[in-house]
């Protein structure tokens, strides 16, 4: 029987063989989804897949890109955004 912090399916179940031949269970924690672009859903780059304990503990230079909307969009849809924006000034 696993302890009872094992007991709920937010960990993820892994079957090792030990040395001595026999097959245990390991339980890990799952890992995050990606963090993905707000406009076109493409995967961002430089964003770590970190638990909400461990991003707390990470610098903030560290969690996302630094320039405008890192973070955010991806570096395509910020051009892009940033391109409309300065042209519709006037």
């Amino acid at each position: 029987m696993p302890a009872p912090r094992f007991r709920s399916r937010s960990k993820r179940r892994i079957a090792r063989k030990t040395p001595g031949g026999k097959v245990v269970m390991h339980y890990v924690a799952r890992q995050p989804s990606k963090a993905v672009c707000g406009v076109c859903g493409v995967d961002l780059k430089a964003v770590p897949r970190k638990n909400s304990c461990a991003m707390r503990n990470t610098p903030k230079t560290q969690k996302r890109p630094e320039r405008p909307f890192g973070g955010v969009l991806c570096s395509s849809c910020m051009r892009r955004y940033l391109i409309f924006e300065n042209r519709n000034k006037e």
